[in-house]
């Protein structure tokens, strides 16, 4: 019980070097691609899971948003399987740390506001001023549209990150109450190992949801600018 609440999300280190990178890397081992004319139940489960959500994500794209559809599977699969990643023993979650979740945020919402500004630029500049806007408000309003435009990146970032750390926190907390528990109660250790599980189990949901929610934003983004 002395153990740091935080230490589950401190970078790990071998040999005094950061290994952040290759457990970043260890997911992709998880899609291997499939070389055999029949595939195995496995890749198969993968690729109809791959077919179904991109087809769903990129239904309401144009043929120019459609081009992003290789960068979008990439995302939601990398997301989702770093998340799930972070819910076994002795493991840790990459997308725990801020500074990933914007390193993945802020080039992609950037490439679709170039993308805008490129392609559209009347009407990307047209989302800095709404119609009909009274003559006085309209400074106001293009700083409000301009700050709001920036936070973008950071409200993804900062979702994903909150909702992770504190799905995490929450199993730590119950899991060092069950051990506590063992020695004083054991029907009441039961009851919060029941908790335990429950809550484990609602975190792979999330860990999955937020990896389409993520992805699913970015997408709307890439929509909002194509």
């Amino acid at each position: 019980m002395n153990e740091n609440l935080f230490s589950s999300f401190i970078t790990p280190t071998m040999m005094g070097l950061p290994i952040v990178i290759a457990i970043t890397m260890f997911p992709s081992i998880m899609f291997p691609s499939p070389n055999r004319l029949i595939n195995n139940r496995l890749i198969s489960i993968q690729q109809w899971l791959v077919q179904l959500t991109s087809k769903q994500m990129l239904s309401i794209h144009n043929q120019k948003g459609q081009t992003w559809a290789l960068m979008l599977m990439s995302l939601i699969l990398f997301t989702g399987s770093t998340n799930l990643l972070g819910l076994l023993p002795h493991s840790f979650t990459p997308t725990t740390q801020l500074s990933l979740n914007l390193g993945m945020a802020i080039p992609l919402w950037a490439g679709t506001v170039i993308t805008g500004f490129r392609h559209k630029t009347k009407a990307s500049l047209a989302h800095f001023l709404p119609q009909g806007t009274p003559l006085p408000l309209i400074p106001m309003l293009v700083v409000i549209e301009t700050i709001s435009l920036f936070i973008q990146p950071m409200a993804l970032a900062v979702r994903l990150t909150a909702n992770i750390t504190a799905g995490h926190l929450l199993i730590h907390l119950i899991g060092g109450a069950t051990l506590a528990l063992m020695s004083i109660s054991t029907i009441t250790a039961m009851v919060t190992f029941t908790i335990l599980i429950l809550l484990t189990i609602l975190e792979f949901a999330v860990a999955l949801i937020q990896a389409y929610v993520f992805t699913l934003l970015v997408s709307l983004y890439l929509h909002d600018n194509t």
